[in-house]
Formats: C-alpha cells, sequence, structure tokens
C-alpha cells in the first residue's frame, strides 16, 4: 500500500488552500470531502480580498482546476476512523472501508452550527438569518436587527451590531429571563430593546425575514436576525486521539497548527474562534508549510541513518 504524504480530512478553504501548498511542494496528498460546509447555505462569502460575496459553492468550482494542476486527488467520502500504527504512521479508514496510510494527517472539517428548532428558522437560514455580523452585518446596515440567544449570552452580539451596523437592535431571550443587571445596564445604555416572551417561530418570504412571532401572537417586524446558540465539531477524529480542547470547543494548536499529537494538524473553524474563510485558508497553508518542513527533516534523517549503517557495514 502506498503511502501518501498527508491525508487531509476536510474540502473546505483550510482543506483546499493545504492541499495546494502541499501540491506545489511535490507531495502526495488525498483530500476527503463530504461537502457539508458550514456554509453552504450562505448567500455569498465575505471579508475574502478579491472573492466578496461569492457564493461559496462558486468558490469552490474555482478551486478545482488549481488542485488538479498540482496532482492533488479529491475523494467525496468520509473518514470515520483513524489511528496511528506502531511504525507512526495514519491509518485512515473511510466509510467504503478503504485503509489510507499516510505520514501526516490534517484535519479541516470546521463546525457546524447549533441551529435553532424554530419553525422558519430553516427557510430563512443563509440569506437572511445569520451567525456572524462582521460575515453579514454589512448587508443589513441601518435596517431592523433581531438577535436570538435562548440559552446563551446574546449581549455582546447585540452591542457589537448596535454599535456597528445599525441603530435598530431587539434581544429576544425566547423565555429566559436571567440576564445580569451589569448586562441589562449596558444594554439599556445602548438603546437595545429586550424580549423576553418565548419566540413562536420565524415568518417571511423567499427567505426573507418578515417578523418574528411571538407565542402571545403579536408580530414584531424585522428585517434580518443573528443567533448565539454555539457550534460543535463537524468531525470528532482529533479528540478521539486526544488532541487538547479549548472552553469554547476549538481544538488547541502552536503556530503552525500542530496540535499535541505528532504528525497531526488541525486547521480552520475547527481550531480558532475567528470563523473567517480567509483565516481558514490562512490556517490550511501555515499547517503546509509545517508539514512540509517536518517531512523534509524526517527525509533527511532517514538518509543520515541509512549512511551511518552503511558507513558501518562497509567497516565491518
Amino acid at each position: 500500500m502506498a503511502i501518501l504524504d498527508c491525508l487531509i480530512i476536510g474540502g473546505g478553504p483550510a482543506g483546499l488552500n493545504a492541499a495546494v501548498v502541499l501540491g506545489r511542494c511535490r507531495r502526495s496528498v488525498l483530500v476527503f470531502d463530504t461537502r457539508k460546509y458550514r456554509n453552504r447555505w450562505s448567500h455569498g462569502m465575505h471579508n475574502y480580498l478579491t472573492r466578496d460575496h461569492i457564493p461559496p459553492a462558486e468558490f469552490l468550482e474555482l478551486c478545482q482546476p488549481e488542485l488538479e494542476k498540482y496532482g492533488v486527488q479529491v475523494v467525496n467520502r468520509m473518514i470515520v476512523r483513524a489511528s496511528r500504527n506502531e511504525e507512526g504512521l495514519f491509518e485512515a479508514y473511510d466509510d467504503t472501508g478503504e485503509c489510507h496510510l499516510s505520514r501526516k494527517l490534517l484535519v479541516a472539517t470546521g463546525l457546524s452550527d447549533n441551529l435553532p428548532k424554530l419553525p422558519g428558522f430553516e427557510e430563512l437560514y443563509g440569506k437572511s438569518v445569520h451567525h456572524c455580523p462582521y460575515c453579514d452585518g454589512w448587508e443589513w446596515r441601518d435596517k431592523r436587527i433581531a438577535v436570538y440567544a435562548k440559552t446563551k449570552d446574546g449581549s455582546e452580539l447585540c452591542l457589537a451590531l448596535k454599535n456597528t451596523w445599525t441603530d435598530d437592535v431587539t434581544y429576544f431571550t425566547d423565555g429566559n429571563r436571567r440576564i445580569k443587571a451589569s448586562t441589562l445596564e449596558y444594554l439599556e445604555a445602548s438603546g437595545i430593546r429586550i424580549i423576553t416572551e418565548p419566540v413562536k417561530g420565524l415568518e417571511g418570504t423567499d427567505g426573507l425575514l418578515q417578523d418574528v412571532r411571538l407565542r402571545s401572537g403579536e408580530l414584531v417586524p424585522m428585517d434580518a436576525l443573528f443567533f448565539v446558540n454555539g457550534f460543535t465539531q463537524q468531525c470528532n477524529l482529533a479528540e478521539a486521539f486526544g488532541c487538547a480542547v479549548g472552553r469554547k470547543g476549538a481544538v488547541i494548536t502552536n503556530r503552525s497548527q500542530q496540535t499535541n499529537i505528532t504528525g497531526l494538524y488541525v486547521a480552520g473553524d475547527a481550531s480558532r474562534d475567528m470563523h473567517f474563510v480567509v483565516v481558514a485558508a490562512a490556517e490550511g497553508a501555515k499547517a503546509a508549510v509545517n508539514i512540509n518542513k517536518e517531512l523534509i527533516k524526517e527525509a533527511a534523517e532517514r538518509k543520515r541513518t541509512q549512511l551511518k549503517e552503511d558507513k558501518g557495514e562497509m567497516a565491518a
């Protein structure tokens, strides 16, 4: 069985950018991609110079010719389990049962948002309902914006929207009345309306939010909604290896995206709390450069060891 230089799990911007860098380094790379991208519902990417408002699917389509140019293969399968063998190689099994061997492993599967279970939410998600104000706040500047947070603290998001993109922010806690007194002071001082009554659902047409319906039946007109409901890892392989995980659920890495497990790297949303496409792509590049450096060191060490053995045999 051929041994890959690097196996990459995740075909988003982090994984693909790492693959391109490694491909240019003439490394053997295989990318596994389930196509379950966090931003697949989004109407467009932002904060990425020259790629402003490009649909995620179109961005990924543009990536394909570059991957092919450098001999990078993308397989639409899922890696279901992985481990390190006695030789220090990674053994990864896909959902067909096939085993793949690699010297390095990069997990770039990203995160999955915990979507509130509200009627009407899914129909609006990615069009007028969002999770990141830096990604979508500009599109709703000077509009009526709702913040939904039932089990999490939405005050920081409220203040960000109020003091950056619009003067009209309403905080919906969906029945949660446990707001700290100090937090209330900031919200009230900023003129943010707080509605603690339970929310029944969202109403709108063609992906555009029109009203937040309360359990009482009252309709609160809104143009867009941002929510805070946490997220989970798309893939738990890094955790299964025993990687250190931070308080927010992101895998802890060093500046080169390496985890506390030798040879295992994590890049993209799974490793940081700055969830921008451009940041994920940059992390993928950093991981790839460090992976190549490690491969260079290991190759040099193998040659040095072999030379010493050859000299020893000749002396004998």
